[in-house]
């Protein structure tokens, strides 16, 4: 028996399990994760994060992603195993975990948790790049993971599924490829944001470092300004925090709402 939490950041999933003593009886997280992560057949998620021991932070993670991969960062996971350490006693309210973006600092406020990410790389704007038959203007950034953000007026009109597998595998972005987000700009404080997830290839309900890149983007491209609501296919919002500076970005923070979802036990036939 395995014990594990399932957790929801915002509409994306996650299984956590701790392991910080070593004793999780698996060999390969990699094929693990791919096995747990499957819907209708095991508990099923977005991503698999396992906690260990860490001589830097309070602990660290593996993050992986459904499909075994595994991902440098991602912003709603970070949100969700910094409020499952802090229930499980592993942690303070105000934290650091190790991730391979770095050390990331993070406060829990009841189910809130606002997550201060490492700065981004440099915004690349204005790039034209062939999608389907279609030239389309795509924005790109690093927020711990690689994003592209292309701008729409309408959503209706999106295949987020079709053109965010287009872009995600462009040789532009090769050869790790790239998240993807669908961004409208509403008004200079809030964006809506749609997102085909690196990984999870598909659209997510969720994307923490997309919702980040998206209000950095838009940013760069004087549409919004800083705090920026940015509004997931969930429904649910993610305030995102920056500072501009000469140099970019400073000062990133990602806020939003955390849900325990059950806690229980993987038998062995769940992932063999």
């Amino acid at each position: 028996m395995i014990p594990f939490f399932k957790m929801s950041g915002s509409g994306n999933d996650f299984i956590l399990i701790d392991n910080r003593d070593g004793s999780l009886p698996v060999d390969d997280l990699s094929a693990f994760a791919k096995s747990v992560c499957t819907r209708k057949v095991s508990v099923g998620a977005d991503g698999l994060i396992v906690l260990e021991r860490s001589d830097r932070a309070h602990f660290r993670w593996q993050f992986f992603n459904a499909d075994g991969s595994v991902a440098e960062m991602c912003g709603n996971g970070g949100r969700c195993v910094a409020r499952y350490a802090f229930l499980k006693g592993i942690a303070p309210a105000h934290m650091a975990f190790e991730t391979l973006a770095g050390v990331i600092d993070a406060e829990v406020k009841q189910d809130t948790v606002k997550l201060r990410l490492t700065d981004p790389g440099a915004a690349k704007l204005g790039a034209t790049i062939d999608v389907n038959g279609r030239a389309l203007e795509i924005d790109s950034i690093d927020t711990g993971v690689p994003h592209a953000v292309h701008f729409v007026k309408d959503f209706r009109e999106v295949d987020v599924f079709s053109d965010g597998r287009a872009i995600r595998r462009h040789a532009r972005f090769q050869p790790a490829g790239t998240n993807v987000n669908f961004v409208r700009a509403v008004d200079r404080r809030s964006l809506q944001v749609r997102t085909y997830e690196r990984g999870v290839e598909d659209e997510t309900l969720a994307c923490g470092t997309g919702a980040v890149a998206s209000a950095l983007i838009a940013s760069a491209r004087n549409l919004v300004e800083a705090p920026v609501a940015v509004t997931v296919q969930s429904g649910e919002i993610l305030t995102i925090f920056f500072e501009k500076t000469k140099a970019g970005f400073a000062g990133i923070y990602l806020e939003g709402r955390t849900k325990v979802v059950y806690e229980g036990n993987l038998w062995e036939e769940a992932w063999r």
